[in-house]
């Protein structure tokens, strides 16, 4: 018996390092992607592109591996709620990463970095990128440490990341009116700001599967946003 704990253990533990290894490895797309878009450079943007099946591999692995474990070990209390946890978590980072790539793509096809540059203490993309990547580095820190009392400024953030992608609507929409003719370049930024405001709602969610595993607390539906 006491051996099997240990197994179930050391198990637990190679999936928790999976999941931050992926962790980690979409924090990075996040800064990198930043840098790209904000100094129009399609080389990083291809390096982003290039590196996101590297996180849809993490996806799958890690699905496999909780699958496996639950079949093996049917977990219980604690135990079954981190691993139904890493599988949603792993499943939103994959998300996470797709949003990346996307902005990215922006990058290396649209050629519309133009507008985001010309706009850019307006719009406050920068300041947007910074605010997701605070609160999906603090998610990482909150479920390494076991500490909920992070939650409350992770779910913060994303209201002020709301709050930015709204003034950047207003922004475009009076810049449109003024170069019609920047239409098109116009609504991709647009929808490379929208990117960043769904990647703070996902790392809400993130916080969300957290406060379930630790506290055995259901956020889901349970708050106003």
């Amino acid at each position: 018996m006491e051996k099997q704990i240990k197994h179930t253990e050391k198990e637990l533990l190679a999936l928790r390092d999976e999941v931050s290894q992926m962790w980690q490895l979409v924090i990075s797309q996040l800064e990198k992607v930043k840098q790209a878009y904000l100094e129009n450079d399609a080389e990083l943007a291809r390096e982003v592109i290039s590196r996101e099946k590297r996180v849809d591999t993490f996806e799958l692995k890690i699905d496999s591996d909780c699958e496996n474990y639950i079949a093996l070990f049917s977990p219980v209390a604690v135990d079954l709620r981190l691993v139904l946890s890493m599988i949603k978590i792993s499943g939103t980072l994959e998300r996470i990463g797709d949003f990346a790539e996307g902005i990215a793509r922006h990058v290396v096809v649209d050629g519309c970095c133009g507008v985001a540059m010309e706009l850019k203490e307006d719009l406050r993309i920068g300041q947007m990128f910074d605010t997701v990547i605070s609160m999906l580095s603090d998610s990482y820190v909150a479920l390494e440490t076991e500490n909920t009392k992070l939650a409350g400024k992770i779910m913060q953030q994303d209201e002020e990341v709301d709050a930015l992608y709204r003034n950047a609507i207003r922004v475009l929409a009076a810049y449109v009116a003024k170069r019609p003719e920047q239409a098109r370049c116009i609504l991709e930024t647009l929808l490379v700001t929208r990117k960043i405001e769904r990647i703070g709602d996902h790392c809400d969610n993130i916080v969300e599967e957290i406060v379930f595993y630790i506290d055995a607390k259901i956020l889901k539906h349970n708050r106003s946003k």
